[in-house]
């Protein structure tokens, strides 16, 4: 059986100015969202970028290969419209962050996890004031309520865009905190996304490396990276205030 494809239909994407953002137009029509929804974005330089993804399209139409319009789509159609169930998943995380779980043996190991994740552990306190207690074992040890508290209200303020952006990062990392540091430019993402796989990277030192977790890998830090750059275009040159990008 046969699978329809979306057909290349315009000569020119453009981006347009709104009185609420931006908008991308096709030959003067504007681009809807899946559901149906206007397609407003909060900054120039984001709109730019989905017009660039819309102008790079042959022939045949590849949502595949636009991940900062699919992202868009993702902020107005779902995030927006269920925010504080989507913010509350995301600041779940902290009870149990990957930063909070410490190998019990070897030392090498035990060393390499304190020495890149006792930094950042120390950053969100400071910053946050969200102290969080790192563990041994599996079993998760339950955090305190102020920290989960602190860590929380930086989640649920986040406007519809960033919050898109902000579940890839901590999804892809399992760490809020490495989430928090790439939106604040604490580090460089790509160390920040080695400091996520402090225990894979000393596993394929000890064990070699199993090339289909590698490509997989490579993936998730391509999508990593990606969250990276969607959040970079949304704050740059951006038109609304934070308070007003909330679409709920």
């Amino acid at each position: 059986m046969s699978t329809w494809k979306a057909k290349r239909f315009w000569k020119a994407a453009d981006v347009a100015e709104s009185g609420t953002g931006f908008t991308v137009h096709l030959d003067g029509r504007p681009v809807k969202t899946p559901a149906k929804r206007d397609l407003v974005l909060p900054s120039r330089a984001l709109a730019q970028a989905v017009a660039a993804e819309w102008d790079a399209q042959d022939d045949e139409v590849r949502p595949q290969t636009m991940p900062i319009m699919r992202a868009s789509n993702a902020a107005i159609d779902k995030v927006a419209q269920q925010h504080a169930e989507v913010a509350g998943l995301i600041a779940a995380y902290g009870d149990s962050d990957l930063l909070c779980f410490r190998a019990e043996s070897p030392d090498e190991l035990i060393r390499r996890q304190a020495d890149t994740w006792d930094p950042l552990l120390d950053w969100a306190e400071a910053r946050f004031g969200a102290k969080l207690i790192p563990t041994t074992g599996i079993m998760p040890n339950p955090q305190g309520a102020d920290a989960l508290e602190a860590l929380s209200r930086q989640v649920h303020g986040m406007d519809a865009f960033t919050l898109t952006a902000f579940h890839d990062l901590v999804g892809l990392s399992g760490s809020l905190v490495i989430g928090l540091a790439a939106l604040h430019g604490q580090d460089e993402i790509g160390d920040l996304w080695r400091a996520s796989r402090v225990d894979e990277i000393w596993q394929e030192e000890q064990w070699g490396v199993d090339e289909e977790a590698c490509e997989m890998a490579a993936v998730k830090e391509q999508a990593f990276r990606a969250a990276k750059t969607f959040y970079n275009l949304i704050h740059d040159d951006l038109k609304l205030p934070d308070s007003c990008l909330n679409l709920r």
